[in-house]
């Protein structure tokens, strides 16, 4: 039994054979129509947030359950099952919404949130700029008081949920003269169908194909003071207090399409035969496919202990900045090697395992890069 087991009960159980026979029955019959249209319908939202999947961690007064972070990893373990990383729920549900359920106003949280958790609104958040990445520090956008209105300018690149989402948490300079930069920085809440905010094209991505990926664009887009979350200046501390649990349900994302990976290379090389005898016979297979094992279920034993510690509201930003390295590494190794193993089968986009490699590259990239993660902890280390 796994360290997360020890905290299921019946309830738990339960919950996960419901969403399991959801997603089984509602969402994988449709996974390739998805990725062939590139977009999940806005429907499948309303519907998945109608059964109390989304954002179940809110309290029941702004139309969640109010249960545990548990249920979040439950739900990314039984989405993973269906080899699709469109329908990025997760994104929306542990990431997003945390925002302003944390920054927010009572106004604005009863405003929001429900629709947040029926599906009725689907959130993105925009950082990234075309000049601005890892740098946020950097970014360009603007939003300047006038009256009782922000005006905000400014571009956005590589938004998830771009194309659907109804409303966006937009990272903006307030100040723009502020030193440090970042001192400068808040956060306001842009409803889709605002003048001024206009979605640019869906990007064409080597993966994630169903996930819809786009530019934004704040040209003179007037916003309500009643919109900033939080305090003004404060945006940039805000989004680095989100940023352990963004970076361990990215790391999670990661494990489960290692696990996946692993389980459908093993079935593969088990009934594959050469030269007379299935492909896992070979010593050099079997030894490389022992090895893999290892990483995965090493990957999985820190996830948990991190988990845990996340559920106890522990400070873990170190060991979080190292999951995210080292998993989303790790996951990029083994899927390589598992195309390997299916040889031309691999290549072939019938076959699981070719969406699972085209997937996995930007693992390594959003939610911070590895470089950043690597840079977080050598600080952490006093280095």
């Amino acid at each position: 039994m796994s360290l997360l087991e020890k905290l299921y009960t019946d309830e738990h159980k339960i919950f996960r054979e419901s969403l399991r026979k959801y997603l089984e029955s509602n969402v994988t019959p449709h996974v390739d129509e998805w990725e062939q249209n590139g977009i999940v319908p806005k429907q499948a939202w309303r519907d998945f947030g109608a059964q109390g999947y989304l954002c179940p961690w809110l309290p029941e007064e702004y139309g969640g359950s109010g249960v545990g972070f548990e249920y979040s990893v439950i739900i990314a373990e039984e989405m993973a099952r269906t080899n699709h990383s469109g329908f990025v729920t997760l994104l929306h549900s542990d990431i997003i919404v945390p925002y302003i359920y944390s920054f927010g106003n009572e106004e604005q949280k009863k405003k929001w949130l429900p629709g947040c958790a029926t599906g009725e609104i689907i959130t993105a958040i925009a950082m990234t700029e075309p000049d601005a990445g890892s740098d946020l520090a950097a970014m360009r956008s603007t939003a300047i008081k006038d009256g009782d209105q922000y005006v905000i300018n400014g571009a956005k690149t590589f938004i998830s949920n771009g194309i659907n989402c109804d409303l966006v948490i937009v990272a903006a300079k307030t100040n723009p003269k502020a030193d440090p930069p970042y001192t400068g920085v808040s956060l306001l809440v842009v409803e889709d169908g605002t003048k001024g905010f206009v979605k640019g094209k869906k990007l064409d991505k080597i993966g994630m194909w169903s996930q819809d990926t786009a530019e934004m664009f704040f040209d003179d887009c007037r916003v309500p003071v009643s919109n900033l979350l939080g305090e003004e200046g404060a945006g940039f501390k805000y989004l680095m207090q989100k940023l352990q649990q963004e970076r361990l349900m990215a790391a999670w994302g990661s494990q489960l399409a290692a696990e996946n990976a692993l389980k459908c290379t093993i079935e593969f090389a088990t009934q594959r035969k050469a030269f007379g005898r299935p492909i896992s016979r070979f010593q050099a297979n079997s030894f490389r496919l022992a090895e893999m094992a290892t990483e995965v279920e090493l990957g999985r034993t820190f996830l948990e202990v991190l988990s845990l510690d996340h559920i106890e509201k522990k400070d873990i930003v170190m060991k979080v900045s190292m999951a995210k390295y080292w998993i989303c590494e790790m996951l990029n190794r083994v899927v390589s090697q598992c195309v390997q193993f299916h040889g031309g089968y691999g290549y072939m986009e019938e076959y699981p395992i070719a969406r699972m490699f085209r997937d996995a590259r930007v693992q390594t990239i959003y939610a911070g890069t590895s470089e950043i993660m690597l840079l977080i902890i050598s600080r952490q280390l006093g280095l």
